[in-house]
């Protein structure tokens, strides 16, 4: 569990989003191009859920389909290819009124300027279970469609528990959950439980007992990514969900995120994120304010 939640947790330097889609008649929506994780909650009628590479799988009302990676994937009325449906750009969905056929939640994590964690990485990229954990599909429909637009804190909260909870559901449900390197995620805690530590190379491979060829060699094969770049990715990442979820000033983030100063804490998110840490919280709040609901 202690995977699970930080993996989610790294999920919030993305914007959250959570929508209603009905459909009714023929239809069939094609979800490409997403960066993060997220998930559908089929609240009404029966669908299919389309992938590449895999059959069709037939979906019913308390399904949750799990997107782990941001994998494309299809839903339609009726099992066919994924390749011909029109994408849809999550969040742009007109309300329809009514009922309709096939009805469902969607919410997600979009990321832009970073991958999603490794433990989810790691996991199938299409993951259904089921039943839903209804109080939490309840409480997410209503916010979505809610005059009243709420606050990334309780929407965050929301998809954090949908997500850790089907998560959860699938892992108690399979003969052989994902065993990852016991040692490298002994480290990938270690590293999430203090990012404020001025970590090194050496530091790390000496706290996980192995030489430091050996450990870079073991953490890239876990992480898809050496150890220095994860960290640097880790801290900024960590910054930028300071800047999105407080008030606090950036040198206390620097501080927080490992950085001897505001200004080279500054530099370095430029130079990743491609805008100045005070642009970044800036956007995020206009962004906040335009749509409402993230």
């Amino acid at each position: 569990m202690d995977q699970v939640s930080q993996a989610i947790s790294a999920l919030r330097v993305g914007r959250g989003t959570v929508r209603r889609f009905k459909q009714s008649g023929p239809w069939g929506l094609n979800y490409s191009g997403l960066t993060g994780s997220g998930f559908h909650v089929i609240l009404h009628g029966t669908g299919w859920l389309l992938s590449a590479d895999a059959s069709p799988v037939p979906l019913k009302q308390g399904d949750v389909v799990l997107v782990t990676s941001g994998a494309d994937h299809g839903l339609s009325h009726h099992p066919r290819p994924l390749r011909g449906l029109l994408p849809v750009k999550l969040g742009t969905a007109d309300p329809i009124s009514g009922t309709a056929d096939f009805e469902f939640l969607c919410g997600a994590y979009r990321l832009q300027h970073t991958n999603v964690h490794p433990y989810l990485a790691a996991l199938p990229d299409l993951i259904v279970v089921s039943p839903a954990a209804r109080p939490v599909v309840d409480l997410l429909d209503e916010h979505e469609s809610s005059p009243i637009p709420s606050t990334d804190t309780a929407r965050y909260a929301l998809l954090d528990l949908m997500l850790v909870g089907a998560l959860s559901q699938w892992l108690t449900s399979v003969d052989r959950p994902p065993t990852p390197d016991p040692a490298i995620t002994a480290i990938l805690r270690t590293i999430d439980d203090s990012p404020h530590s001025r970590w090194s190379v050496q530091d790390l491979s000496r706290a996980a007992g192995m030489s430091r060829a050996t450990f870079t060699r073991r953490f890239t094969s876990a992480v898809g990514r050496t150890p220095q770049d994860y960290l640097l990715a880790h801290r900024l990442d960590l910054a930028a969900r300071l800047l999105r979820e407080t008030d606090d000033p950036l040198a206390s983030i620097a501080r927080r995120t490992g950085y001897a100063t505001q200004f080279s804490l500054a530099a370095a998110f430029r130079r990743e994120y491609g805008t100045p840490p005070g642009h970044f919280r800036r956007s995020h709040l206009a962004q906040t304010r335009d749509d409402g609901v993230g």
